[in-house]
């Protein structure tokens, strides 16, 4: 799974107007959280609706490396038994994780408490992504970490023989971070303390007490304080994955830039800790809204219904936003080149190390598309042209990282001029139906293999 095929060079059109239901994916975070966390309860638990795409794929396959038994009964169906907290045998083989920063990472925090080593490695992406943040907190539980300068995959991990909680301030708004660390307390006597300074995604905690740990929530004055008591036996549970406003974001940004457009996207997991982007679309004027608002598995949920929205104008996203909508951006920047006026972008320092340095690769594609940019490092200001003044006609550098490549394909679709990417082959990491899904509503992309 590390190594990268052929490139798979895309390339999307200007586009009629979308129209119909656009049924996106099972949320990643909450797919990956519910292999792992029943990996580690005592029983079976069921899975509907998981994202079957290759991040959450290398995260099933890395539970059966330490001792899960993890299969697949249909489509989206899934069925974990659990080896308990603490019960993780020590893999024969180097986990593979691909692409996935989020699996590896919260994979390290799992292992980190128990007595066993494992060695991890991914595609070239994701070997070049840093893995400090994650190994210098687990070390203060007691494991160690060799890996390649600067932190780097291909990396083992030995985990604590005699584990002891740690309380933990997160130096950055991570909740891959936040959730490594909390994963790694399982395994640890007494109680685990994690402080963070801004709220992020909070799947982790939810889920953690839906699954019987003793968690509790308070914010303060030095922040968000999360405690949570180790070494429980936690209860599986049977988990209905909601959809991923991640991957929403793609047909709802269409819709909003292609003109005539009508998109429906039901049962979109709106948890405010991940909603950033659809509010700072409806402060620019998107004609966005909430239908059939509920609550499933804790989360809240609703459809989104978005039309075509010609008097977008920029805004200046708050800073304080960056972390409920920090995967969001790339699509964002693309809207934000077809509203009136600048965009401006701030404390967002973490695209650097996603995936790929996304504020330069979001620059760089904007501006081979006619689109004026400014950035820094942690900012991009993006001046937009209008809803029909985006020339495209240039070919974007996807970096390995389906975010991109997403991106420029939206663009595309309203641009005076095809918009293209090198390759498309990292969509199939996250939103592996993403083609036919927006041509089912309309839109034209091509590939080729030449």
């Amino acid at each position: 799974m590390s190594g990268h095929g052929t490139p798979i060079p895309m390339t999307s059109r200007k586009s009629g107007p979308l129209k119909g239901v656009a049924d996106v994916p099972g949320d990643k975070s909450i797919s990956h959280r519910s292999l792992l966390l029943g990996a580690m309860a005592v029983g079976e638990t069921r899975v509907t609706g998981l994202l079957e795409g290759e991040d959450v794929l290398a995260t099933a396959a890395a539970m059966r490396a330490f001792g899960a038994d993890v299969e697949r009964l249909g489509d989206g169906e899934w069925r974990v038994n659990g080896v308990g907290v603490g019960g993780f045998a020590e893999p024969e083989d180097v986990i593979d994780c691909g692409n996935a920063g989020t699996g590896v990472r919260l994979i390290m925090g799992c292992m980190a408490t128990s007595p066993i080593t494992a060695t991890f490695t991914g595609d070239a992406s994701l070997r070049s992504r840093p893995m400090g943040r994650v190994t210098d907190p687990i070390a203060l539980f007691g494991a160690q970490s060799y890996g390649r300068t600067g932190g780097r995959l291909p990396m083992t991990v030995v985990g604590a023989k005699n584990p002891i909680p740690v309380r933990y301030r997160t130096p950055m708004a991570s909740a891959q971070v936040k959730s490594a660390v909390l994963l790694a307390g399982l395994n640890a006597p007494g109680e685990t303390v994690v402080i963070e300074a801004e709220a992020t995604r909070d799947h982790t905690e939810r889920m953690l007490a839906g699954f019987g740990a003793e968690i509790s929530v308070e914010d303060t004055d030095e922040g968000r304080v999360i405690t949570l008591v180790g070494q429980p036996e936690l209860k599986p549970q049977t988990i209905a994955v909601p959809r991923d406003p991640s991957s929403a974001a793609f047909p709802v940004c269409a819709a909003l830039i292609v003109p005539g457009s009508d998109v429906l996207v039901p049962n979109i997991g709106l948890n405010p800790t991940r909603a950033g982007l659809f509010t700072t679309l409806i402060e620019m004027g998107a004609d966005l809204t909430y239908e059939n608002e509920r609550e499933e598995g804790g989360e809240p949920v609703a459809d989104l219904r978005a039309r075509f929205s010609p008097d977008m104008k920029g805004i200046r996203v708050p800073e304080e936003r960056a972390a409920s909508m920090i995967d969001e951006y790339p699509v964002l920047s693309v809207v934000a080149a077809f509203a009136t006026g600048k965009t401006e972008m701030v404390g967002v320092h973490e695209l650097r190390v996603k995936e790929s340095d996304r504020i330069d690769a979001m620059a760089r594609g904007l501006e081979a598309n006619g689109v004026t940019i400014e950035e820094g490092r942690d900012f991009m200001t993006v001046h937009g042209l209008g809803p029909d003044g985006v020339p495209g006609g240039g070919t974007a550098a996807a970096r390995l990282d389906h975010r991109i490549a997403m991106s420029f394909m939206v663009m595309g679709m309203a641009s005076q001029s095809p918009v293209s990417v090198d390759d498309g082959q990292p969509i199939a990491t996250s939103f592996p139906i993403f083609e036919p899904l927006m041509t089912g509503l309309g839109a034209t992309i091509e590939r080729s293999t030449a």
